[in-house]
């Protein structure tokens, strides 16, 4: 009796080690650790989220898309439609000259009267906005002043530069600056209904030479309910 109780329970030792290594092996078989990669897969870092791959202004419009402000008989819509890189550029203004910048710029033709020429710092390079802001209601419309249009790219954010005075003309660029279209200082001003009466100019910025226009914004406050985005890319 005792010799068969001892062959018992020696056949079920025996099973439960049978049944306890087939599932052994299935599992390592059939199923791969994620912390461990195949033979012959290097392992790679972790894909970076949507949050920091992100844009910063994912919703931003493109050039020449408008953006509307206002309500009611006062409202308004503005763009950023086009832009300009420069290393430098010359100017002129009949109420001011430099004689030793005029020689700079005149090139080996000689000293052409009132032109000056303006260098960014070591690195920089002159970005020009042009902008136009148009009031398509029924009244006169506040305008956005020029403080309220900055370039941010590559997380930092930069603010315009004026020239000298508002009767100054760069050359090989149409038109004159924003700011000077607005009303006293451009600091703030009206524009009138009708397409004849739009603000229409340019901005400039000194931006690292490097910039990638893809990267670089325009963000504008329209009003105290209204902010704008244009991507430059």
């Amino acid at each position: 009796m005792k010799f068969m109780y001892t062959i018992a329970v020696f056949g079920i030792l025996v099973l439960a080690l049978l049944v306890s290594g087939c599932t052994s092996s299935t599992s390592s078989q059939g199923q791969t650790p994620a912390s461990v990669p195949p033979p012959g897969v290097v392992a790679q870092s972790p894909t970076p989220t949507a949050a920091s791959a992100a844009a910063p202004f994912p919703n931003a419009l493109a050039l020449n898309e408008y953006a509307h402000f206002g309500t009611g008989n006062e409202q308004g819509k503005a763009t950023v439609y086009r832009y300009e890189v420069k290393s430098n550029y010359n100017w002129t203004s009949p109420s001011w000259s430099s004689p030793s910048d005029q020689a700079a710029a005149s090139g080996p033709s000689g000293v052409e009267y009132g032109y000056n020429m303006a260098k960014p710092g070591e690195g920089n390079t002159f970005l020009f906005i042009f902008v136009s802001v148009l009031n398509t209601g029924q009244h006169a419309v506040y305008a956005p002043s020029a403080q309220q249009f900055v370039v941010f790219s590559d997380g930092k954010t930069y603010n315009y530069t004026s020239v000298p005075s508002s009767d100054v003309i760069i050359d090989q660029v149409p038109g004159s600056q924003y700011v000077d279209q607005i009303g006293p200082g451009g600091t703030v001003g009206y524009i009138l209904p009708g397409e004849s009466n739009k603000a229409d100019g340019y901005l400039i910025y000194e931006i690292p030479s490097s910039f990638s226009p893809d990267t670089t914004y325009v963000v504008s406050n329209l009003d105290y309910q209204t902010q704008a985005v244009w991507n430059l890319g």
